[in-house]
């Protein structure tokens, strides 16, 4: 039956002022405790359902003292925030929070918001740590931002690693793990003192990394920026990573990688690799690094592959462009016969495989005289390298700008002529 526009407001009046009386008359229902995480991934069973909102650790017992244990309550808000269909958001305001372990498992019923406005402090416990600091796992549609700080606090725990001495160290708790993550964000936060890597993204699909910063010392062991791991269609942008080891690092099952407008100094560069370390290691490809600057890092570039690889893995369709050069040691270095810290071996076949590589408008300064170093396997030598428009020459004064170039294979135009490998 249709309604005059009059009377179609007289009724939604009434059953306005009805529902209002009625829901004033009706007690709201207890939230549910929390279940049990199931480390598969499933949300948690008893968490509560309904409209979307946001839940504040700091009314959930939190205190931003920096003293007092907030892993439960941060633990309650992602299982409020999970359970809730719609969009949610888990809200960190600001001040100091010292949590232990947290694990944020879905899938969730809705879309995730961690709203970081304070600043989050790992335990420098490390007995609290079965794996990692903050691992969220099996999510869609997951978004971190905020003018908020992870905080690792690994300067007191740096001591412990030990990995270069041993080759199967016990490794240290990374800050944030995204694993099985499905169209995801980061954005604006600070990493900052890993105990370990600041990010590790594994088994991801669609996530942005965009102007994050990450912060620690250069000599942190092991405090890689940011690894992706057997991911693809990562976007990392506007970030600025300084740390210990590689600002980015680029692992096997990689694919359709980007990064672009990212400033990296001190590290140890931006890598593909290591590869070949582990059996059944999956290829990279369609990596593009474009409108990046290093400065005063160990390498600038670098795809590096282990001579004693485990696996038969192949790198191919890199490209590198636009990229300055501010007192880099290695600007653009492919290294086969990568052995950190000499713990491992040169017997055995190689059997990675690089090829399809192009770098394009690099230019800047070098450290070192060997501004180019393709340091390819006489076994399996490298092929469809690139270069063009190379201009990065040696900074000091007693040598002369250098390529050092073994077993590769390709074509060179408008580069520097010392730089001509081919």
């Amino acid at each position: 039956m249709a309604l005059g526009s009059n009377a179609m407001r007289v009724f939604f009046l009434l059953a306005m002022v009805v529902c209002a009386a009625h829901a004033a008359g009706k007690a709201a229902p207890k939230e549910k405790e929390k279940g049990k995480d199931d480390k598969s991934g499933g949300a948690p069973a008893e968490a509560p359902s309904g409209s979307a909102g946001g839940s504040d650790i700091s009314k959930l017992g939190a205190k931003g003292d920096g003293k007092t244990d907030s892993t439960k309550a941060l633990n309650e808000a992602w299982a409020a925030a999970c359970g809730k269909e719609g969009p949610q958001t888990l809200m960190i305001p600001k001040g100091d929070y010292l949590t232990g372990p947290l694990n944020f498992s879905g899938p969730c019923k809705g879309s995730v918001t961690i709203q970081l406005d304070g600043n989050l402090l790992g335990t420098t416990d490390l007995s609290a740590y079965k794996t990692n600091w903050i691992e969220i796992e099996h999510v869609d549609n997951l978004v971190i931002s905020g003018k908020g700080t992870l905080d690792g606090q690994g300067k007191q725990v740096w001591d412990n690693n030990k990995c270069a001495q041993k080759y199967d160290c016990k490794i240290l708790p990374n800050s944030l793990v995204l694993d099985y993550v499905n169209n995801g964000e980061v954005s604006g936060i600070t990493l900052l003192n890993a105990k370990f890597f600041h990010m590790n993204v594994f088994q991801c699909k669609g996530v942005t990394i965009k102007d994050v910063t990450v912060t620690a010392p250069g000599d942190s062991p092991n405090t890689d920026g940011i690894h992706i791991g057997d991911s693809s269609k990562v976007t990392i942008t506007g970030t600025t990573i300084g740390v210990g080891d590689d600002c980015i690092s680029i692992g096997p099952g990689s694919t359709g990688i980007n990064v672009t407008g990212v400033t990296c100094g001190p590290g140890h560069g931006i890598s593909v690799g290591s590869l070949g370390r582990y059996k059944d290691e999956k290829d990279v490809t369609d990596i593009n690094v474009k409108d990046c600057t290093l400065k005063k890092t160990s390498n600038g570039v670098r795809i590096k592959s282990y001579e004693d690889a485990a696996c038969v893995i192949t790198a191919s369709k890199l490209h590198y462009e636009n990229i300055a050069m501010d007192d880099v040691a290695n600007p653009i270095i492919i290294d086969m016969k990568y052995c950190p810290n000499k713990i491992c071996t040169a017997k055995g076949d190689s059997k990675v495989t690089v090829k399809d590589v192009t770098f394009k408008n690099i230019t800047g300064t070098s450290s070192t005289p060997e501004a180019v170093s393709l340091l390819c396997s006489d076994k399996i030598p490298c092929s469809g390298v690139t270069m063009d428009n190379i201009k990065v020459e040696y900074k000091g004064t007693n040598n002369k700008t250098m390529a050092v170039c073994q077993n590769a294979k390709g074509s060179a135009t408008g580069c520097l002529k010392e730089l001509a490998c081919f």
